[in-house]
């Protein structure tokens, strides 16, 4: 939905991309937090989790050595420190958002997957469920960055309601809250989803499936230009830039009128927290 030709460049041709601080720092936050829950609940305190931010980048570095190149040409370490310094602070203000010794995931870091009615396949992973005695499941989703303003709150939503719908096809169950806690600014945003809430995602993610179908059948991926675009590693190879795209690796079909029209898909925002794309090509 943020760029087609984006979607191209990842997911058909799979162009490398540098990793990225920001990313970076909120993979090792989310590491952190879930990490903290194998304490008992009187143990979760603010300096536990701080003291949990060292041991997690070391473990990130064993599994991702590339993420060292991060701080390359810092031979004192003060870049270093500072990232590091940063993840604490916003592990920090988890605190104030929520009391993890009054809490006891069902889940963490859960893999989800179904298939929809269509053929459609839908997978994610999800921060934290939690689920109470009477049954009630709240999904929850941790962001390193600031909460959007509130016109934007519905693109922020969508991720979770993807999550909401996957979860309800699943096992039966519409989660009863969705809540995304953002550690950048200390927000707390909610949204209470309904049966038909879903299903209109269900309608808008067969429609973009639909899209991406077409769009590699006929090799047509536009790219749309935003503001994102400063931070895009493939601006060499992108058009908007004087870039050539590479040779299309899979074989195409000529774009018919109609097929253009029914291909487009709509804009919407996203943030480095994106829901797993539909499984496809």
């Amino acid at each position: 939905m943020q760029c087609p030709l984006l979607y191209r460049f990842r997911v058909i041709d799979k162009l490398p991309e540098k990793p990225s601080e920001a990313a970076t720092r909120g993979t090792l936050v989310h590491a952190v937090l879930e990490r903290l829950f194998d304490a008992p609940a009187v143990d979760r305190t603010a300096p536990r989790a701080k003291a949990l931010v060292p041991g997690q980048w070391d473990r990130l570095l064993e599994s991702k050595p590339e993420l060292a190149e991060l701080f390359e040409g810092d031979p004192g370490g003060e870049r270093l420190a500072g990232w590091l310094g940063e993840a604490e602070r916003l592990v920090e203000r988890w605190f104030s958002l929520e009391d993890p010794t009054r809490l006891e995931p069902a889940e963490r870091e859960l893999f989800v997957e179904t298939e929809l009615d269509s053929g459609l396949r839908l997978r994610g992973v999800i921060d934290r469920v939690d689920v109470t005695p009477t049954g009630e499941v709240r999904i929850v989703d941790y962001k390193t960055g600031k909460a959007p303003r509130p016109e934007y709150a519905e693109g922020a939503l969508f991720q979770m309601k993807f999550y909401a719908l996957v979860v309800w096809r699943l096992k039966n169950v519409v989660p009863r809250r969705l809540q995304l806690v953002y550690l950048g600014s200390g927000d707390v945003l909610t949204y209470d989803p309904v049966p038909a809430d879903l299903e209109r995602v269900e309608r808008k993610l067969l429609a973009l499936w639909d899209a991406i179908r077409l769009a590699t059948e006929t090799g047509e991926w536009r790219p749309r230009p935003t503001k994102l675009c400063g931070w895009c590693d493939h601006q060499a190879v992108c058009p908007e830039f004087g870039g050539t795209p590479p040779v299309y690796p899979l074989s195409v079909r000529p774009a018919e009128p109609a097929d253009t029209a029914r291909g487009r898909m709509e804009p919407a925002r996203s943030d480095a927290g994106r829901p797993a794309a539909p499984e496809g090509p």
